[in-house]
């Protein structure tokens, strides 16, 4: 019998909603130290074993069709089949970005829930190694990480962080490489003009900024993150102002490091052309920077595709980032989640990767691409993700998941790994 007639006689025969009500029940009944919450917990694993023997001895590949059963729906499962078919193998690596991803603070408490904590353990079970793959910084990651995985997890050896958006690499338990710093290999040029800016942002920082904002504790990225309510219009105001602010900053060091290489003679661009000039690239590259720019009177009339060819090699080497009523950022273009990913891998062994890359952001969406084009995963995305990010996971999969609902792909990828297991 073919496998999609299988789930079908799966899904039509067993009651398997209530089998999977079961099943998440035990898997995140809170630790209590009551008897009789005890023994309500161990007759409902009683009667969950009882309903998966059922499926066991119905099916020639039971214990796989159990746990299907248990853990997707009917749709997940179907899903499941046909990326199984697509692909042929399965997802053994996981790529996660935090913010927007795992967690959301749009509808939920701005933590990680449960129901996908306990299947991010199942997966390290089953000997899928974890890439947390985030902007934020190490200690923040380290925090929440041991907080809901669990020290043991953390320190097993199978799970990395690349952090900062891809200036870091930290996997706990192997020695040397345990802690790698990405952007030590940027050239000095590059490295200069990060600290100039980073020196520089707030103490040069007009007053209403300086109330406004204050600086991520990161060790490379310059972020400028506001002193309000993410999402909320102050915080949208103060960013917006901001973006503008980092924008001229950079432009700044990045003359003053143009002039230090300059031993030619030729004419150095004025200040404020360089100012001008860079806010023109930026637009160029990215037209939310371009609204806010053009938002806050600060947008010049220059073509983009004529900036001077020394300011453009450095500019190029140099991210601009907006997350609207969140954060404004500079990194560098060479140490990207797809860069600190890649060395994460490294570290971990995984030779062959076939990954899940889930995200919300365009910082997600290199992975994303990077995978596609190798051929070494698939993609997956909340609903409220950035438009590139969506398109893309549309084109690819489908794997667009409601804000908070994590575990809904995760459930999905589980069954492609029992399915992929039968050959």
């Amino acid at each position: 019998m073919e496998r999609y007639d299988l789930i079908y006689r799966l899904y039509d025969e067993y009651d398997t909603k209530t089998l999977r009500e079961y099943q998440e029940f035990v898997d995140v009944f809170p630790a209590v130290d009551s008897r009789v919450a005890l023994d309500h917990w161990q007759g409902a694993t009683e009667e969950l074993e009882e309903r998966k023997d059922e499926i066991r001895s119905s099916f020639a590949a039971g214990e796989t069709f159990a746990e299907i059963a248990a853990r997707a729906t009917r749709d997940q499962a179907f899903t499941a089949l046909d990326l199984e078919a697509k692909y042929g193998r399965a997802v053994n690596v996981l790529v996660l970005d935090v913010d927007e991803t795992l967690r959301s603070a749009g509808g939920t408490d701005n933590e990680i829930p449960r129901d996908t904590l306990h299947l991010l353990t199942e997966f390290h079970d089953a000997g899928v190694p974890i890439v947390i793959c985030t902007g934020q910084t190490l200690e923040n990651v380290k925090g929440f990480a041991i907080q809901g995985l669990g020290s043991e997890i953390v320190h097993s050896g199978d799970l990395s962080i690349v952090y900062e958006a891809g200036t870091g690499v930290f996997t706990p338990g192997h020695g040397a490489d345990t802690k790698q710093l990405l952007y030590e290999d940027l050239e000095e040029s590059i490295r200069t003009v990060f600290d100039d800016v980073r020196s520089r942002v707030l103490p040069e920082a007009p007053e209403e900024l300086r109330r406004g904002c204050h600086l991520q504790g990161n060790e490379f990225n310059v972020t400028m993150k506001p002193n309000y309510e993410t999402g909320s219009a102050d915080a949208r105001e103060i960013i917006d102002e901001a973006l503008v602010y980092l924008i001229d900053l950079l432009a700044d060091a990045v003359g003053t490091t143009l002039e230090g290489d300059d031993g030619d003679g030729e004419t150095k661009l004025a200040g404020e052309t360089v100012v001008a000039w860079t806010r023109a690239f930026y637009a160029g590259q990215d037209p939310e920077i371009r609204a806010v720019l053009e938002g806050e009177g600060a947008y010049p009339d220059l073509d983009a595709a004529a900036v001077p060819d020394d300011l453009a090699a450095v500019l190029e080497r140099i991210d601009v980032a907006y997350y609207e009523a969140d954060a404004a950022e500079i990194g560098s273009l060479e140490l990207n989640k797809v860069v600190g990913v890649e060395r994460a891998l490294d570290v971990l062994g995984v030779d062959d990767p076939f990954a899940l890359v889930m995200g919300d952001s365009k910082s997600d969406l290199r992975v994303m691409e990077w995978v596609a084009e190798n051929d070494a995963g698939i993609a997956a995305a909340p609903e409220h993700a950035s438009q590139d990010t969506l398109e893309h996971v549309l084109e690819t999969d489908e794997l667009v998941f409601d804000r908070g609902k994590s575990a809904d792909v995760l459930q999905t990828v589980y069954a492609l790994n029992r399915l992929a297991r039968l050959g």
